[in-house]
């Protein structure tokens, strides 16, 4: 059931100004925060790396986003301080708690939780019903099915649930390919909008033996893009899947097909859109990463406006970037259901001529929730209530994920391999996904799962060369600094247990890691050979889940060791993408 506007804004507005609502009052700086008015012929609204985020979560932005080369100091490479003054955001605001770190557990406080399906149903309904019918579209740019246990356990089917009832007419993907074809296929079969993906083909082998694809003749496997017709003008939305993926994930999952950004054939598609199917905009849904994205723009002409993700950045202005046709202007919407972009186009025959964008932080406490989503939030949760509430420690600390180099719960996550894998050194992915708790909160096998549902957890123990473990580093140091975006998967740093060192992100390839040593003390030589235990190996392992080896740390009664793993930076001092304040 839909909140009618004048109900709406009743309702949030009386919350925002109650007496007594006092933390509420400051959860936005004005009742009329989700009253945008109308702007235009076009609403499109933009939701991306919600990561099955079904309810509202604490977040907390990076405080380290290096920036190298052309890109230091640009966004999305902007944190605290840097950030609030380069888009005129008030300290201590509920804006700047929702963009950044900076005094993050008191801000927490205040102004609460952010995102929670429930809550973006009542704001997208009010935003649709403001443009008026037939005016407006709601896409997704991909990990919407991926991030918490209900999700790993369901292979998605509760996020494609979740999204029917949402409205998304539009998606593309990147972990929702982990769950492989028959389980892709089967959620695509029950979603009622359209996974888009111009860059995902046939091998040459799959193509030859036959296998399903969209167009057979090109070998493309699933639809390349919609058009629809908004306020009297044909939009376009072209999707771009995240183009790496059977390099960062078992390739076991996606054996028949090939990736890449593959720029030709996007040009291509353009064109075609514009001069055949004479489109009037033309929109890229992108799950590239947003250096990746910025390149992009200024080499394919064409697109008015790509609305990117993947790598998790709130960035609240667009990004205009030149090109041979003109002008595109390049977003990111964040993660975790935390913000909804929200692009309103003006629009004349073959062109946008003129635009308004917000990125809209979503504080669930100004939101009525939607009883029919939240009713099935709630029956997705009650599957496995009884397992997975049960508190197994308490927070000493607040822990968080996010940031090129560590956070305490992946410093966490590498002490419990290290302890219940008796080994020296650990190493765990740099995910970006991953909640937030505070100091003093339970932490249940659901809050653990949120850090670690993945279709591969399983950890393993092997023995690394000092030299080999260098070459590890340094090879995903190169991915994360590496000075052409196009050599960036996205995602931060390995995190590291038991072992220091050195970075120098501004170095070229090979030459950024130094200066390793086991614990803070004795250099690692690189003939020397040590016990290594890790996880989410794109090889197949056969250990425990890292859950449950987590789960096992903590219910033994340990916390974070201190001088487990730690970082120092050379050639960086000024760099606006790092903030010393938290």
């Amino acid at each position: 059931m839909r909140i009618p506007r004048r109900d709406f804004l009743k309702w949030s507005g009386a919350l925002a100004l109650s007496a007594g609502s006092a933390r509420r009052a400051r959860g936005a700086d004005s009742p009329s925060l989700y009253d945008l008015g109308t702007f235009g012929d076009a609403r499109i609204l933009h939701l991306t790396d919600t990561h099955a985020q079904l309810r509202p979560v604490f977040f907390r932005e990076p405080s380290v986003n290096i920036g190298i080369g052309t890109m230091a100091g640009q966004p999305p490479h902007l944190v605290g301080k840097a950030f609030l003054d380069r888009f005129g955001v008030s300290e201590d605001s509920a804006e700047a708690y929702a963009f950044t770190s900076l005094n993050f557990e008191k801000s927490a406080l205040r102004f609460g939780k952010l995102g929670g399906f429930a809550h973006l149903k009542t704001l997208i309904d009010h935003l649709r019903d403001d443009a008026g019918d037939k005016n407006s579209l709601l896409v997704d740019g991909g990990d919407l099915w991926q991030g918490t246990g209900h999700a790993n356990a369901m292979q998605g089917a509760d996020m494609v649930e979740a999204a029917n009832l949402l409205g998304i007419e539009a998606m593309t993907g990147h972990w929702e390919f982990t769950y492989g074809e028959a389980a892709l296929r089967a959620n695509l079969a029950r979603f009622k909008g359209e996974f888009l993906a111009q860059n995902v083909f046939l091998t040459e082998e799959a193509a030859f033996n036959d296998a399903k694809a969209f167009d057979p003749a090109s070998g493309r496997v699933f639809k390349p893009a919609l058009t629809k017709e908004l306020g009297g003008w044909l939009v376009a939305v072209i999707g771009q899947a995240f183009p790496y993926v059977p390099v960062a994930h078992p390739k076991r999952f996606t054996p028949d097909w090939t990736f890449g950004i593959r720029e030709a054939e996007l040009q291509s598609l353009v064109n075609s859109l514009r001069e055949k199917d004479k489109a009037d905009a033309v929109l890229l849904l992108s799950h590239n990463g947003m250096d990746v994205d910025l390149k992009l723009a200024s080499r394919v002409s064409g697109i008015d406006v790509i609305l990117g993700g993947h790598t998790h950045d709130a960035v609240p202005q667009p990004v205009a970037v030149k090109n041979a046709g003109g002008t595109t202007l390049v977003t990111n919407a964040g993660s975790n259901g935390k913000f909804l972009g929200v692009l309103d186009l003006d629009l004349v025959k073959g062109k946008v001529k003129d635009f308004r964008y917000h990125l809209l932080p979503v504080y669930s406490e100004l939101l009525r929730p939607d009883a029919e989503m939240q009713a099935l939030i709630d029956r997705v949760h009650s599957a496995h209530s009884k397992a997975w509430t049960d508190r197994i420690a308490t927070a000493d600390r607040l822990l968080y994920r996010r940031g090129n180099f560590s956070g305490p719960m992946d410093q966490l996550i590498c002490d419990a391999l290290r302890h219940e894998l008796d080994a020296e050194i650990a190493l765990s992915p740099g995910f970006r996904w991953g909640n937030t708790a505070l100091a003093g909160q339970p932490l249940t096998k659901e809050d653990l799962l949120a850090e670690t549902a993945i279709t591969y957890p399983e950890t393993y123990v092997q023995s690394m060369t000092g030299a080999q473990i260098k070459d590890i580093l340094e090879d995903i140091c190169d991915n994360l600094f590496n000075a052409d975006p196009y050599y960036q998967q996205g995602g931060d740093m390995v995190r590291v247990g038991g072992l220091s060192y050195v970075c120098a992100p501004a170095e070229t390839a090979g030459h950024r890691i130094a200066d390793l040593r086991l614990g803070n003390e004795q250099p690692l030589e690189a003939g020397k050979s040590y016990k290594v235990a890790g996880w989410a190996s794109v090889n197949a392992q056969d250990g425990v889940p890292a859950w449950d080896v987590l789960a096992s740390y903590l219910r033994a009664g340990n916390t974070i060791t201190p001088g487990g793993g730690a970082v120092a930076l050379r050639g960086v001092d000024g760099n606006p993408g790092i903030s010393n304040q938290g």
